[in-house]
């Protein structure tokens, strides 16, 4: 009885991999794996370390150090450099870092929002704590303090298991700044639904938006209003339509207040009002693709207004 209430609860709750954005579609963006982002980190250690060790030997050849400090130097460098780097590159990538390109992740907000720079510093900040503090550490002690070396392991060791425990697979720094990272799926629009509505002319003429009200959008989202567009062909049972109506309603409703779109929309044009603004937005994006814009998701805009 109590398993089966137990496996009840845990069916019900929405996967990890789905984000909640405040625009109220559900996206599905699959959850970085543990292995993923520790090859990232290992790339931008090395990113970072590469560059202390250049300064390291730059000042040894002008003689700013000597064979008894040129650890402790090389290790504040260290994190003169590592420091900055983490937390200016996700503030300039939205999220990602050199290794976090390469490996194809990102970090998001938890709650589906716009990633602010006061969450970027936090979790960055809360890595040192976590890991480079409690090794640097390590590494300075010697066999003569092995109870500060065994706390260091084991603070390192926690540190490490909190991302396994965790369905999001969140470390404590993500879990104080409200952030969790991500895979990044490749988006796929299907075919254009301009081609399969024949009233298309009529419906721009009624519903016209503006290229800074097109700005708020990305592609992944874009996809989500296709699926959701698509979905309308099916018929639906009684109650269905009128889950179908209220969720077509909420949407439209989150959209106009998002772009700031004044004009209300009766309720027999809804529908063509979402088909119209896909139907803007695919052509907007795809125009600043040409030139070399591609647009991702809303996480790229650069101003945080809904932040």
């Amino acid at each position: 009885m109590i398993f089966s209430r137990w496996r009840k609860r845990r069916q019900e709750r929405p996967s990890p991999d789905e984000l909640l954005p405040p625009e109220g579609v559900a996206l599905t963006l699959p959850i970085a794996t543990v292995g993923v982002r520790v090859a990232a980190q290992i790339t931008d250690v090395l990113i970072t370390l590469i560059a202390a060790i250049a300064l390291v030997v730059l000042l040894a050849m002008l003689d700013g150090t000597n064979p008894q400090t040129i650890f402790i130097i090389g290790t504040l460098i260290f994190f003169l450099i590592r420091t900055p780097y983490y937390i200016l590159a996700e503030l300039g990538w939205n999220g990602q870092t050199l290794g976090k390109r390469l490996m194809k992740i990102k970090v998001v907000s938890h709650d589906g929002g716009s990633l602010t720079a006061h969450s970027l510093v936090l979790r960055n900040l809360m890595k040192e704590a976590e890991v480079f503090l409690p090794a640097t550490l390590l590494l300075t002690l010697d066999s003569a303090s092995p109870v500060a070396s065994i706390i260091s392991l084991l603070w390192i060791g926690g540190g490490l298991l909190v991302p396994l425990m965790d369905r999001h697979r969140r470390r404590l720094g993500d879990m104080m700044a409200g952030t969790h990272v991500i895979h990044l799926p490749v988006p796929l629009l299907l075919k254009d639904l301009a081609t399969e509505t024949p009233v298309i002319s009529k419906t721009r003429k009624k519903f016209i938006f503006l290229t800074h009200q097109l700005d708020h959008y990305g592609a992944y989202e874009l996809q989500t209003l296709e699926t959701l567009l698509r979905a309308q062909n099916a018929p639906p049972s009684n109650n269905a339509a009128k889950q179908r109506d209220a969720t077509i309603e909420a949407i439209v409703e989150r959209i106009r207040k998002k772009i700031g779109y004044a004009d209300p929309v009766p309720y027999g044009d809804r529908l063509r009002f979402l088909k119209a603004f896909y139907n803007a937005q695919r052509e907007h994006l795809e125009q600043r693709q040409l030139f070399g814009d591609r647009r991702e998701n809303k996480h790229y805009a650069k101003d945080d207004q809904e932040a």
